[in-house]
Order: C-alpha cells, then structure tokens, then sequence
C-alpha cells in the first residue's frame, strides 16, 4: 500500500443539509474528537476495528444524525441503518430499520459472521437482543423538537461514515444513519447497500446525501470498480460527480484508493461533507480543505 503508513477519513453528513441542531465548529469539534482515538485504533488493530471506533463515537455525539441523535420518521420513531465491509473477507453485512439500539455499527458487524449478512425491521432488533445489544432510546429533544416542525425536504439528510486502511494495506469502510428525517416508515436508505458502502483492495468509499440518488447512480460500488480497473480516484470522482450534477442528483462521500490517496467530493457547490482525515502526516478538516479534496 505504498509506505504503508494508517489512514483514516471520517465525515459527518452533507454540511448544511442536516437541519439546524448544530454549529459548523460544533461539527468540527465533534469529527475532531473522534478522529484521534479511532486513529490509534485503527494504527493499532487495524482496518475494521479503525472504522467501527470512529463510527461508534459519532453514533454516541447527539448532534449527528446516526445512533443517538438520529432522526425521526413521520411516524415518530426512530430506525437506523447501518453496514460495514472490510477487503479482508470481502463481506458485506448490514442492519436497516433497527431501532432500540445504541450503536447500529456494532449489530452490523456482528452479522458478518452469520449465514444471512444483512437484516431490517424488527428482525434485525430481535436478532440484536438475541446478541446481547440492550435497549436503548436514540431520540434527543433536538431531534424531537425538529421532528415537530417538519423540516423540509432540502434539509432532510444526514449520515456519519468512515473509511480507513492500515499498514497491512486492509481497506474497510462503513456508514451509519439515521435517516432522512420523517420519511414513510420502511422506507430503505443506502447506506445499509453498496451504493452507498464498500470497500475492497482497491479501495472503500462511504457516502451521504440523498439515498435514492446515491442508489441510482451505485455510487459507491461503481467508484471502487473503477478503481479495480486502475482508473485515478481524481478522475473517477470528477466524472461521477459530473454524472449525479448533470441528473440533479445530491449527494457527497468520502473515498480512499489502495495506495491511501483520499478523495471528498460532491455534486452541488452547496453541499459540503462535514469530513475529517488524518494519516502520519496529516490532519485535516472540512474548514482547512474546502469542498472537494484530493490527497
């Protein structure tokens, strides 16, 4: 992988599309936090461990929408989605519609080593009590008080996802959400598919935005397929998100390649992913780099 050297990338969602229970330096404050521990995680016990730390971190800080803090559906609760992949064992495993529980990340990696790798609904809630997750209430009154007022659909967004490798050149990535905020109950993001993560050899990718355009375009599973066909990152990421601009689609990510070049990019100039990254050499943040960052 290069020098060989851990690299870790964390976002927070889609900038100014998560609604208004959070200051951009509390963001930046919150991404910060989870940054450093999850680094010497992953430096540590590598990839995958790397990924769920950070992932468990925002899930527990209540201003990002993904475990506490989550958003509510039109019905009131709250369901979460979650899935993680590593190119060790190339499995993808994943939980959509859980509720009741305090880290979805944690129940998605779990399933990696069931015969079924993905669950949804009260299923994969009963599965994760079988598991030993214990109940837990994600609802903040931020969130209550959002839900009340029923913000409008440009507002309705909201992810926390990681990407990382590490010095065995293992890529993980994984992505956690609480929704898109009082969607139709049942209703499936992508975050819990391959358009919105994955992660194998050549590379990892989670994303954030509009589920249905992330899906429509495979975003993530197309990134790292061209990947695999030693296309740039810079490249792949100017020309999709030309593609999602052209289709009015809005949606961001954050990516890595096998040699640990990063990218975070966009569709829509007002969309800015709340990211974070740092390696031996860097620590960066969605105030230092701007909108789009290759490294």
């Amino acid at each position: 992988m290069g020098n060989g050297s851990c690299k870790l990338i964390i976002h927070g969602g889609a900038g100014r599309l998560e609604g208004k229970v959070a200051t951009k330096e509390q963001y930046r404050l919150g991404l910060c936090e989870a940054l450093g521990p999850a680094y010497e995680t992953l430096c540590e016990k590598g990839a995958r461990a790397g990924v769920m730390h950070a992932i468990r971190l925002l899930e527990s800080d209540p201003i990002f929408n993904a475990g506490t803090g989550s958003k509510l559906q039109r019905d009131g609760r709250v369901r979460m989605s979650a899935a993680l992949m590593d190119s060790e064992d190339a499995v993808f495993s994943g939980v959509i519609n859980i509720y009741d529980v305090e880290h979805p990340i944690e129940v998605a990696h779990s399933l990696r080593d069931e015969s079924h790798h993905v669950l949804s609904g009260s299923e994969a809630t009963e599965y994760a009590r079988r598991k030993g997750f214990g109940f837990h209430d994600p609802i903040t009154m931020a969130r209550f008080i959002e839900y009340r007022k029923a913000l409008r659909s440009r507002e309705k967004f909201g992810t926390v996802g990681a990407v990382a490798v590490d010095e065995k050149g293992i890529v993980a990535a994984g992505t956690s959400t609480g929704g898109v905020g009082h969607e139709i109950p049942g209703r499936v993001s992508d975050s819990a598919s391959v358009a919105g993560t994955f992660a194998d050899s050549a590379g990892g990718v989670s994303c954030t935005g509009k589920g249905e355009h992330i899906i429509n375009q495979a975003v993530a599973a197309q990134v790292v397929s061209r990947l695999r066909d030693n296309i740039p990152l810079k490249r792949i990421l100017t020309e999709l998100m030309k593609e999602g601009a052209s289709r009015k689609h809005e949606f961001g990510l954050i990516s890595l390649d096998r040699n640990g070049k990063f990218g975070v990019r966009s569709t829509r100039r007002s969309i800015s992913v709340l990211y974070a990254l740092k390696d031996s050499q860097h620590e960066l943040n969605f105030t230092d780099g701007g909108r789009n960052l290759i490294l």
